[in-house]
């Protein structure tokens, strides 16, 4: 899985039109191998982020939970806190 795709369901405020959009770019980033496609496929690129974001927002409205709402403060700080802990075990053994 993409590090850069979040999840974005149960925060509290809700992920934004923009959030959405940034998770579907990333995601046809991976699937395409292209971080900038050339100008022969852009539109075809294009109209593949427009329509996972289109899904992935009506997935997101769709989705029910009884959990509380996630903090997106609290949440950061787990994957500050995750990736600092990742960092030093990779390189804790390197002398």
């Amino acid at each position: 899985m993409c590090r850069a795709i979040k999840t974005l369901h149960n925060f509290k405020p809700p992920a934004t039109e923009a959030e959405i959009r940034a998770s579907s770019l990333q995601f046809i980033r991976k699937l395409s191998g292209f971080t900038r496609p050339s100008k022969t496929n852009q539109i075809a690129f294009e109209r593949a982020v427009d329509q996972v974001t289109k899904a992935a927002q009506e997935l997101l409205d769709a989705l029910v939970t009884n959990a509380p709402p996630r903090d997106r403060g609290i949440e950061a700080a787990k994957a500050r806190a995750r990736g600092a802990s990742r960092f030093r075990s990779e390189t804790g053994g390197a002398a």
